[in-house]
């Protein structure tokens, strides 16, 4: 089944796969899918992706964490913010802080995709695609 917007499904599928205490779920990758994934990596929200199948049927398997004593997920809320009918741009000054710099929002600039924090490093603004906590 095709999807319209690839952000939306990649989220769902790893909120719900969390939701099922899976280890690990299989998204379809893009660009944008990639990108994602790497930024998330980066801020400790999954263990590890990566890319597996070929030509026009490629996946990106991630591996899910989860707390060692509690075994809850580490990532507590996925929420899309900008989608296809109301794209959401903000500027490097009206950037949001989600949960007071707890949480990430995940921004699409012209420099690629980042958090919110690297872009305010960064100064620049651009689409703000989710938040994440």
């Amino acid at each position: 089944m095709a999807a319209n917007d690839t952000i939306a499904d990649m989220l769902t599928r790893i909120r719900n796969s969390c939701m099922a205490r899976h280890q690990t779920t299989q998204i379809p990758s893009t660009r944008m899918t990639r990108s994602i994934a790497q930024v998330l990596k980066q801020e400790g929200f999954i263990a590890d992706f990566e890319e597996t199948g070929e030509g026009i049927k490629k996946y990106l398997v991630v591996s899910l964490k989860y707390n060692s004593k509690t075994k809850a997920p580490t990532i507590q809320k996925l929420q899309r913010v900008s989608r296809p009918g109301l794209r959401v741009y903000r500027n490097r000054k009206e950037l949001p802080r989600v949960l007071g710099g707890i949480g990430v929002a995940i921004i699409s600039t012209s420099s690629g995709v980042m958090t919110d924090r690297e872009a305010r490093r960064q100064g620049v603004g651009g689409e703000v695609l989710c938040y994440i906590w």
